[in-house]
């Protein structure tokens, strides 16, 4: 499988475009972000026309790019305005710009060639709304995109990988529900846990003492963003006959899942919460074990993707209950991928 293309991928934080050049490859395509004096960000391709010279290895002038090789100088447009020992600008002396949209606090670029829509990007709004707090981080995995979805669209792995810090025996043990949304192109995994173990991520930030209802409610919008929606409360409490759950303990755990090369992938990872909401000491307890948790994940999928490189042609895999959310997941990617 190939990247599918005319999609939008997250391609940055907010905060890590800045006046500085902030080279990525998403899908094979080598880009160059920096934020204009007016505060705009710019996504050009990563090559000077002239002699291939990577422009993030290059300079700014006020907004334009110099590239470091021969000097090549571009407009935030992708025009070249200024080229060594000569006044006339070759016609077609200009790179590539790319669609960039910044929304829920990520920087949002257009890999294809059709019609950039916003409106088509899917949302996160708890990453930049009131009475959330976030905690984020980027993990470059030395592994196909693919694995990553697999990954994260089978929970039941948290009992054997994450033990000790989100996982339990209940999360393997519990059946899931899943259904597939086809026209707005998106899969939904459910399970739903009660009285069951609480997870030592969850028990030191929630303050919960004794066993719990978790639910995990998946919600994947191919090709980029992943959202689990998280639900803990003390064993029985249930949200009130009209939808208050303001007594419940509720995480949006966030993932892009931005392809870099046939191989490698940006694992962008968010965990917003409602509770403990000026408490630093869970926010650092957050950070640091999501991250944790991540990493694991990471070595994991980085050991899976070696295997895969040494395996004879035409293994076959065994798929079971718990893989149809990422079945369903392999088919809408395989979709987007040939109507590209």
């Amino acid at each position: 499988m190939v990247f599918p293309r005319n999609q939008w991928y997250v391609a940055a934080y907010g905060e890590e475009v800045g006046d500085g050049l902030l080279a990525r490859t998403i899908c094979g395509e080598p880009i160059v972000f920096y934020r204009t004096r007016s505060g705009d960000a710019v996504a050009l391709a990563d090559r000077c026309v002239h002699r291939r010279f990577p422009l993030s290895e290059g300079h700014r002038d006020g907004d334009r790019l110099v590239c470091g090789y021969h000097g090549f100088t571009y407009e935030p447009d992708g025009s070249c305005v200024a080229v060594p020992a000569q006044k006339r600008i070759p016609r077609t002396a200009r790179v590539p710009v790319y669609p960039v949209v910044e929304q829920d606090s990520l920087v949002w670029v257009w890999i294809g060639d059709g019609d950039a829509d916003p409106t088509a990007i899917p949302r996160a709004p708890w990453l930049a709304a009131d009475g959330w707090v976030v905690v984020r981080g980027m993990e470059p995995l030395e592994a196909r995109y693919e694995l990553l979805v697999d990954n994260l669209m089978d929970l039941s792995h948290e009992t054997y990988l994450h033990g000790g810090y989100i996982g339990t025996p209940e999360v393997a043990e519990t059946p899931i529900t899943t259904s597939v949304d086809e026209e707005a192109g998106v899969v939904r995994v459910s399970r739903r846990m009660k009285d069951v173990e609480c997870p030592p991520f969850y028990a030191n930030s929630t303050g919960i003492k004794g066993r719990i209802d978790r639910w995990q409610d998946i919600e994947y919008q191919p090709p980029c963003l992943y959202l689990l929606h998280s639900r803990i409360a003390p064993a029985g409490l249930e949200p009130a006959p009209d939808g208050d759950d303001s007594a419940a303990f509720h995480a949006e755990i966030v993932y892009g899942i931005t392809p870099s090369t046939e191989t490698t992938t940006f694992d962008f990872w968010m965990v917003a919460r409602d509770f403990a909401l000026d408490d630093p000491e869970v926010t650092t307890y957050l950070a640091e074990s999501n991250r944790t948790v991540v990493m694991q994940d990471v070595v994991a999928l980085n050991l899976l993707e070696k295997v895969i490189a040494t395996e004879p042609e035409g293994y076959q895999e065994l798929s079971i209950n718990i893989d149809t959310g990422g079945l369903a997941a392999r088919r809408l990617l395989q979709r987007m991928t040939d109507g590209s």
